[in-house]
């Protein structure tokens, strides 16, 4: 039996390798020993908790242990790196859902009123419905775009639960807990719904905040110190990432879940004609170019085309001796560091990818702009039309360019909706298909 000397030591031990983790994924370049040391910490975790618990349905645990794993692994090694943000929503939802359910337990069991339990029960609710529509938007299964009166319902729901939560915490009914995590579901859904396409890596960041706080309350439950500290480094940090990356649209946590959406311009609507380009036009511009910026966005994870981009680029830099930098905004993608991960994958020099701040200064000078399948980070309606979903946000500024190629399946709206005036800009040339097989039809032309 290990003692609660030894016990902490090793959740000391779980703690800092959590911690080494998060340092790991902050880089691409150690991303993948982050994320082995994030497991190696959990799966001691796990274990150590498992062996100092004092009654327990061992037939019950494993087998629970043996489904969550092949769940978990068929999961990951059937996603597409396309559909990587719809996996990150469920994962917070399912994190969300655990302390929801322990915590209700423990109340039930407890037939009182504990505010760790229910803490974990009401956050732990907002964190799993919230995360569930994240994943119904990001997957397009979600048909509608406003939600009617968004915020007046998250007024009355947040009132609601508040009342319910005073009430059980001044009577100890149980009936005011079931109204309580109903409450907390139905407040999740209202808080997701009016979230725009632009503002979703946001959301999920917050939501994986509010998965990990959730764990925190149930860890005060159970003085489980292995909880306490992962669920406030969850906790921490994705409240960091959504208050970095809303600083980085220049808008705050307040206008991303309360804001009213606002209608965008169609396409019809801009009433103007776009300049079409082949490729071996495409290929003619590049290889006279001094100095070519590469903007990756959905379209490029979308048609799996980061391998056909790596060699294009060294391509460029190895024959013509061109200068390439690579372009990433923010929240290009669906998910916080969504592009980053996809170079990565196709080895893209960490050397050559530059953010917001630092590659906007280089459009000016730069004699193409090669934009494959990003819409809204490139969307000059962002400076200049208050009307746009986007007003607001700093975008990467590729209409600079000498001239900009835009390779895109169509003219329509990016995830925002707003209708993008670059496509028919007097620099711009369209090169519509699969992302995909024009870049390597531009490789092979080259």
């Amino acid at each position: 039996m290990i003692s609660f000397q030894n016990l902490y030591l090793i959740y000391l031990l779980a703690a800092i390798l959590f911690i080494l983790a998060i340092r790991g994924l902050a880089s691409p370049q150690s991303a993948r020993k982050g994320n082995y040391l994030g497991m190696l910490g959990m799966t001691l975790a796990v274990l150590v908790t498992l062996l100092v618990l004092p009654s327990r349905n061992d037939l019950g645990i494993l087998t629970a242990l043996i489904l969550a794993a092949v769940l978990g692994v068929s999961g990951a090694f059937q996603i597409k790196m396309t559909a990587l943000p719809q996996m990150i929503a469920l994962l917070n939802g399912a994190g969300g859902l655990s302390s929801l359910l322990v915590g209700f337990a423990q109340v039930l069991r407890q037939q009182a009123y504990a505010l760790d339990a229910t803490l974990g029960i009401v956050i732990g609710g907002v964190a799993f419905s919230g995360s569930i529509i994240a994943f119904l938007k990001l997957a397009g299964w979600y048909p509608f775009k406003r939600l009617p009166f968004a915020n007046l319902i998250s007024a009355a729901l947040l009132l609601a639960l508040a009342f319910f939560w005073i009430q059980f915490a001044t009577s100890d009914a149980m009936g005011a807990v079931y109204l309580l995590s109903l409450m907390a579901l139905l407040f999740g859904i209202a808080l997701s719904l009016p979230v725009g396409g632009a503002d979703m890596p946001i959301m999920i960041s917050i939501l994986n905040a509010c998965s990990g706080f959730a764990a925190v309350g149930i860890g005060f439950s159970f003085s489980n110190v292995a909880l306490i500290i992962t669920g406030a480094l969850v906790g921490a940090s994705g409240t960091i990432l959504a208050i970095g990356m809303t600083k980085a649209m220049n808008k705050n946590l307040i206008s991303v879940l309360f804001s009213k959406q606002t209608e965008s311009s169609s396409v019809a609507d801009l009433q103007k004609t776009a300049h079409t380009a082949s490729v071996e036009d495409a290929a003619f511009l590049m290889q006279n170019a001094g100095k070519v910026i590469i903007v990756p966005g959905y379209g490029m994870a979308s048609a799996g085309a980061q391998y056909a981009l790596k060699n294009m680029a060294s391509l460029l830099e190895d024959k013509y001796h061109t200068v390439v930098k690579f372009a990433i905004h923010p929240v290009a993608g669906r998910m916080p560091g969504h592009m980053n991960v996809l170079l990565a994958e196709a080895k893209v020099d960490y050397d050559k990818v530059f953010g917001l701040d630092d590659i906007n200064p280089d459009f000016e000078t730069a004699d193409v702009a090669y934009v494959i399948g990003a819409n809204d980070i490139t969307n000059p309606a962002a400076k200049t039309e208050p009307s746009s979903p986007l007003y607001g946000m700093p975008v990467l500024e590729v209409y600079k360019a000498k001239t900009v190629i835009f390779v895109k399946r169509s003219l329509a709206t990016g995830y925002s909706g707003a209708a993008n005036p670059l496509f028919f800009a007097d620099n711009t040339l369209m090169l519509y298909g699969d992302a995909k097989k024009i870049t390597e039809e531009i490789v092979a032309d080259l």
